[in-house]
């Protein structure tokens, strides 16, 4: 079991022993009264789902580009040639190549947030999965990675597109933003990542959805809020 710092400790004492779920705008409240590092703490939402995480059409999983992005300009290499590859670059692609960038990654470089690729190039990135697949950058048409428009998708995640996927326990995590945020901002954020969570509720769930939502920083306890 992992310690729990004096700090963390100090934090969790200012809260009710057993705390009960709390409206959005309250929690961004006592989230942001926490403060206290040198450093602008991630501020991440998590949702517990009623899903079955062993079912394929079940699984819980997308993008979206938060209203008031994260807090930092992601690095983003892409797969394309020709005229793609150009638009990619002009779009602010860190780096951008073919067969040359599948070698690079393939002896395992992966300094980078998001990796885009042009349809016609799966074929070179398919058997990259086993380097990109267990750190989740496995370009995927349903994550919307894999586009003919490359230059908008660089844009989005230059302008911090958040990407997220169910873990085995049915649990989504997502970045929304920096606790340094104006508390509107980051309430903003925060809303529209759990509203896209809601849309993409599969059919075949039965019961209850969203289990439980809990919102905490890089270095403060979870506070539970309100479906």
């Amino acid at each position: 079991m992992a310690k729990i710092s004096k700090r963390m400790k100090a934090l969790k004492a200012k809260l009710p022993e057993k705390p009960v779920p709390v409206a959005l705008g309250e929690a961004v409240k006592i989230i942001k009264g926490f403060g206290g590092t040198k450093f602008d703490q991630t501020v991440e939402v998590t949702l517990r789902l009623g899903i079955d995480p062993k079912q394929a059409d079940q699984l819980v999983r997308g993008s979206i580009v938060l209203p008031h992005g994260i807090g930092k300009s992601k690095r983003v290499v892409v797969f394309a040639k020709d005229a793609l590859a150009e638009e990619a670059r002009k779009a602010g692609a860190d780096e951008v190549g073919a067969e040359d960038l599948a070698k690079k990654i393939k002896d395992g470089w992966t300094d980078f947030d998001g990796c885009i690729a042009a349809p016609d190039m799966m074929g070179l990135v398919g058997p990259l999965g086993k380097v990109l697949g267990p750190r989740g950058l496995m370009p995927s048409p349903r994550a919307g990675t894999v586009t003919a428009d490359v230059a908008k998708v660089v844009k989005e995640y230059k302008a911090g597109k958040v990407e997220f996927r169910n873990d085995d326990s049915g649990i989504v995590h997502g970045v929304a933003g920096k606790l340094s945020f104006d508390a509107e901002k980051l309430q903003e954020n925060i809303q529209s990542f759990i509203d896209r969570i809601l849309s993409l509720k599969p059919v075949s769930v039965k019961g209850v959805y969203v289990k439980s939502i809990t919102i905490s920083a890089t270095m403060t306890p979870g506070i539970p809020i309100a479906a």
